[in-house]
């Protein structure tokens, strides 16, 4: 008896949940897609636009599950501590997920030490618009990263739910853009 066919679905699944980096829809070249959401930074809430922040520089997007749970919150230390990095880059952060702004506000504050903004996707516009929807668990977004240059184009993405590379990766892609930027 034959079961390859059975396992196939399974490996696929497997990929899935591993967060396969070829999974996106967006990709390196692509129009990231504009857009505007609630936003918090520092406890205080504004209105986070994409062209608006692009004019001063990249921009690095992430997306994240959920405030406060444990990896999440472990990322956004990450990106909080990275911050002046970013900065020295000319770079620009943004978390977003699908919490209310509520909750952002307060995670922006404790998580995110008043370093960066953290918007509020409850709708899903911008996560589906970046195909960053959890594949497993719809109502969240999945642990995604974007690296977008001032004119607009993507110069990297990255999928994965561990948090431990997502900052890494996207200094390391910006120091790349910029060494091959004339």
């Amino acid at each position: 008896m034959n079961r390859t066919p059975a396992i196939a679905p399974l490996l696929t699944l497997a990929l899935a949940l591993a967060g396969d980096p070829a999974r996106a829809d967006l990709d390196v070249g692509d129009k990231a897609p504009p857009f505007e959401i609630d936003a918090a930074l520092a406890g205080k809430v504004f209105k986070f636009s994409l062209a608006d922040q692009l004019k001063r520089g990249p921009v690095v997007l992430y997306f994240f599950p959920a405030a406060f749970s444990s990896d999440c919150t472990i990322e956004a230390h990450a990106f909080a501590e990275a911050t002046e990095q970013y900065a020295r880059l000319g770079a620009s952060v943004i978390g977003v997920s699908t919490d209310d702004i509520d909750t952002l506000k307060r995670f922006s504050i404790t998580e995110c030490r008043n370093q960066f903004a953290v918007g509020a996707d409850v709708d899903q516009v911008v996560t589906k618009a970046y195909d960053a929807v959890l594949f497993f668990k719809t109502p969240y977004a999945n642990r995604s990263s974007y690296v977008i240059a001032p004119n607009g184009s993507i110069v990297y993405q990255f999928n994965s739910l561990n948090p431990a590379r997502h900052v890494a990766n996207t200094l390391g892609a910006l120091k790349t853009w910029l060494a091959k930027k004339p």
